[in-house]
């Protein structure tokens, strides 16, 4: 299938303007003011829509294998290609983790048969599989992720001898979840001393502080310039840590780089009083104050991109005491409605929305053409109206465990098409699965 898309208003690298796009099998393979084929295409009429590069999200938990009664493959990257993310860097903590090569190559293998978008699989860390990790084609794998942080299983890598070895013996990026355990640990103990085992979710971000994410960011920081390892700090929820990165140099030249995600984009802690578990995450959403520090970082440069820590959990879970609920929340679906919205509250230009979910992460992590609109690149795009507004229900929530912290919220702004590699995969709320995503390609 091939499509002209006339009359949109493009945004890309830096500018927004008026062009047509053609699209021939899955590549664009012009880019123009007027453009006229000459061959039939389905041509799609943009007028006053807006045209950006898919979304590529670096962090992702779509939770399989394992834990399918939260989420899958197919219902989660259903939902990310409705909000307008083409492709997604999923996590390693399923069940069971991905930690040798065989296990993460069978997710790759289940992807090709239900993913409606791109994919790509991190490999998982121990304090032990140091071999499995050196065995891995990066060419096709999109990085290794170290828990530095309490994580399910075996994942928690905690052996100083075992993070110097990984740091200083792979030679690919490294993204981190930083937080300190032992602290983590010593603070909820003091609270429960202090008030019992009932306590409420707002005293999640006081047990798992700024200190306890500082303390261990700045560890992966230190470790990173001893080795010159290339590292990417996941989900930095604190204004402390901030001071770990720079925006002194081009993106093309760190060594570190860090990400924000959503929820430490949109709450704070005043909101556990009304969402309670339902905005638990690890790390914790914080200050209003932390929440301004993050979006400037993002508006600066000095935090490099946005994603999503998409983790599903079920209601029932998420009901639970909080002591026994379980950390995460669905986000896929609305990262860029959300991103919208700050757009139309004058916090960020669409251009930088761009910067920060595509052409960033594409370039982070060398993915091969895709992140941006150009000729010859993969037609991984979307098509948005930022003048329909959009509001979360029941009845359209696409992800498996059925509820969104964004439930009964409006948005401003709809996504109304999403090209997966040239397939119009969504259409106004009609799917097309007759084809799937492919795997992430890196140029390393």
């Amino acid at each position: 299938m091939n499509y002209l898309i006339k009359n949109a208003f493009v945004i890309n690298e830096g500018e927004i303007f008026a062009s047509d796009v053609l699209i021939e099998n899955n590549i664009i393979t012009q880019i123009d003011r007027s453009i006229e084929p000459n061959k039939k295409v389905n041509e799609i009429n943009a007028e006053g829509l807006y045209l950006m590069p898919g979304i590529i999200d670096d962090q992702v938990h779509f939770r399989e294998p394992g834990l399918t009664h939260k989420g899958e493959l197919y219902t989660e990257a259903k939902a990310a290609v409705a909000g307008g993310t083409t492709s997604y860097m999923e996590m390693p903590n399923t069940v069971p983790n991905a930690i040798t090569h065989n296990l993460l190559e069978a997710k790759y293998q289940r992807a090709a048969q239900c993913s409606l978008a791109n994919y790509s699989f991190y490999m998982g860390t121990t304090n032990s599989n140091l071999e499995e990790l050196l065995k891995i084609n990066y060419k096709n794998v999109c990085g290794i992720k170290i828990f530095m942080g309490s994580s399910t299983g075996d994942m928690l890598v905690d052996n100083p001898q075992a993070l110097e070895n990984i740091f200083s013996k792979t030679n690919v990026l490294i993204a981190t979840h930083c937080e300190y355990d032992p602290m983590v640990k010593e603070n909820q103990q003091r609270i429960i001393e202090e008030y019992g085992e009932n306590i409420p979710a707002y005293f999640h971000p006081v047990i798992r502080n700024e200190d306890v994410c500082y303390r261990s960011s700045s560890f992966a920081v230190e470790l990173a310039k001893k080795h010159n390892t290339r590292l990417h700090v996941l989900h930095i929820s604190s204004a402390k840590e901030l001071s770990l990165f720079t925006n002194k140099i081009p993106l093309k030249e760190k060594r570190i780089t860090a990400e924000a995600c959503i929820h430490h984009l949109w709450f704070c802690d005043e909101d556990y009083t009304t969402k309670g578990n339902f905005i638990k995450w690890n790390p914790a959403v914080k200050t209003a104050y932390d929440r301004n520090k993050i979006l400037e970082a993002v508006l600066n440069g000095n935090i490099d991109v946005v994603a999503t820590d998409h983790a599903p959990h079920t209601i029932e879970e998420k009901n639970q005491s909080y002591l026994k609920a379980p950390s995460g929340g669905p986000l896929v679906q609305h990262s860029l409605l959300a991103m919208l919205d700050l757009y139309h509250a004058k916090k960020i230009s669409l251009p930088h929305i761009v910067k920060t979910m595509c052409h960033n992460v594409a370039e982070m992590f060398d993915v091969s053409k895709r992140g941006f609109i150009r000729e010859g690149y993969f037609a991984d795009l979307v098509l948005i109206n930022l003048n329909k507004p959009a509001t979360v229900s029941k009845q359209n929530i696409l992800y498996k465990c059925g509820w969104s912290p964004f439930e009964n919220y409006t948005f401003a702004s709809s996504i109304e098409k999403t090209f997966v590699n040239g397939h119009l995969v969504y259409n106004n709320g009609i799917f097309d699965e007759s084809k799937f995503g492919e795997r992430l390609v890196f140029e390393r």
